[in-house]
C-alpha cells in the first residue's frame, strides 16, 4: 500500500452541514468536530476501510515483490556497470576490459530502466483504478452514515479538523465536542455490507 499509494481517495467532509426544517435551522447551530484522518487508524479506525486496503495490499503484493525484484536487479547492475567504469579508468589495472560485456551490461540497465518505469506506471494506474472501486462506495457509505449520526445528535454542523489542520485553516471550537470515536464506534457497529463494491 506504501509503495502505490501517491493519490489515495481521501475524504472530503470539510464541513458538513445537517438541517431538519425551518424551526431547526432557526436555532442556534449545534456544531462538532470529527477527525476523518482518524478513520484509517489500523488499531482504532474504520474497520470497513482498514480492511478493504489491507485487501487491496494483498492483491498488489505480487505486483510489488516484482517492482522491488526489478528495482534490486537495476542497483546491482548500476554497481557493475560503476565497477567496470573505474576498472577501466585506472590507469594501474592490467586486467583488460571487455568492451562487449561491458557495453552488454549497460544495455540491459537502460532497458531494465525502460521497462520498470512502465511497469511503474501501470501499477499506480491500476492501483488507483481498485482502490476507487473498493474504498469509493466505502467513502460514500461513510459520508451517509455521517449525515444519518448527526440528525440522530442534533448536530447542524460538522467541521472536518484532519482536513482544516492539513489545509491550515484556523478555526476557534472553544467547548466543541469531537464525534471522532463516538462517531467510529457507530459506524463499526452498522450492519455489514451496508456499502456495494464497485465492478472493476
Amino acid at each position: 500500500m506504501k509503495t502505490f499509494r501517491l493519490t489515495a481517495v481521501s475524504f472530503i467532509f470539510a464541513m458538513i452541514c445537517v438541517m431538519s426544517g425551518f424551526a431547526q435551522a432557526q436555532a442556534p447551530a449545534k456544531i462538532a468536530l470529527v477527525d476523518t484522518d482518524a478513520f484509517y487508524d489500523t488499531k482504532e479506525g474504520i474497520a470497513k476501510i482498514i480492511n478493504a486496503y489491507k485487501s487491496l495490499e494483498t492483491e498488489f503484493k505480487p505486483t510489488q515483490t516484482e517492482l522491488e525484484n526489478g528495482a534490486k536487479r537495476l542497483q546491482a547492475l548500476q554497481a557493475e556497470i560503476q565497477k567496470l567504469q573505474t576498472q577501466a579508468n585506472d590507469p594501474n589495472n592490467k586486467v583488460p576490459i571487455d568492451k562487449n560485456a561491458a557495453q552488454a551490461k549497460v544495455d540491459e540497465y537502460e532497458r531494465l530502466q525502460r521497462d520498470m518505469k512502465f511497469k511503474q506506471e501501470d501499477a499506480k494506474a491500476r492501483y488507483e483504478k481498485r482502490e476507487q472501486a473498493l474504498i469509493g462506495p466505502i467513502v460514500d457509505d461513510i459520508g451517509k452514515a455521517l449525515g444519518e449520526f448527526a440528525k440522530q445528535k442534533g448536530y447542524t454542523m460538522i467541521l472536518d479538523i484532519g482536513k482544516m489542520y492539513n489545509q491550515r485553516i484556523v478555526v476557534f471550537w472553544e467547548n466543541t465536542p469531537d464525534i471522532t470515536k463516538e462517531f467510529v464506534q457507530y459506524y463499526n457497529t452498522r450492519p455489514a455490507g451496508t456499502a456495494a463494491t464497485k465492478p472493476q
